[in-house]
């Protein structure tokens, strides 16, 4: 086999699948359920939005009523832990596929998260369940942003707004731009907005274990499903 044949089969390969962006989109989502699950179930502690977590870092250092510095502590630095095994893991698979690539961390975060939901099914009460389900779940999303930030696809962060509507607002017509990536910034945060409201109810109704099978569920769905492709 040629060179040129065996590189159109590998691009063929790379193409298989959802592109990345739909992806991204799908992850957006389960950000939004994950941190409905800390923040309502856990006491007021993000997992996912590491931004909003040091602001309520600063608001229980002041001894803020309902928030935890400890709660809040283990997040950030099992967050942190997160992103440099995903930094290692970027490394690791920089010269392979993105498909591959995606693929493997997508798998490992659906089972953390999946565990997480065991751990929130058989334990619910359980002293160590809280921590456990704090420090996984930030784990799992360090992971995740490391990979996404490697991957580099514009304005897809999958847990952080901020810019994504700084540019959707700066690029408009009022803001003297052309709007080009306005429909994929106004589709991340309706995902987000989505994926925060269907946790936020599922949390109420249903405890904190159905969300999480739910969230390990679908970015187990993308791992599967990922492509290399924008």
């Amino acid at each position: 086999m040629s060179a040129d044949s065996a590189a159109a089969r590998t691009d063929d390969h790379e193409e298989r699948g959802l592109r990345l962006v739909v992806v991204l989109l799908g992850l957006t989502v389960v950000s939004g359920l994950i941190d409905a699950v800390s923040y309502l179930g856990l006491g007021h502690v993000f997992t996912a939005n590491m931004t909003g977590n040091v602001v309520v870092l600063g608001f229980a250092a002041a001894g803020a009523p309902g928030f935890s510095v400890w709660h809040t502590l283990t997040s950030l630095a099992c967050f942190l832990v997160g992103a440099a095994v995903g930094g290692r893991v970027a490394v690791r698979f920089g010269g392979r596929s993105r498909r591959s690539w995606a693929r493997v961390t997508l798998g490992v975060e659906a089972l953390l998260v999946g565990g997480c939901a065991a751990v929130a099914f058989a334990a619910p009460d359980a002293t160590g369940t809280t921590y456990t389900l704090i420090a996984v779940t930030a784990f799992a999303m360090g992971l995740r942003n490391a990979t996404v930030r490697k991957l580099g696809v514009p304005d897809l962060t999958t847990t952080v707004l901020t810019m994504t509507l700084t540019g959707l607002a700066a690029d408009t017509a009022v803001g003297a731009g052309a709007g080009n990536r306005s429909p994929r910034r106004a589709a991340s945060v309706a995902a987000m907005a989505v994926g925060a409201l269907l946790g936020a109810w599922l949390v109420l109704r249903h405890g904190l274990g159905i969300p999480l099978l739910i969230a390990a569920l679908v970015t187990g769905a993308l791992a599967v499903a990922a492509s290399g492709r924008e």
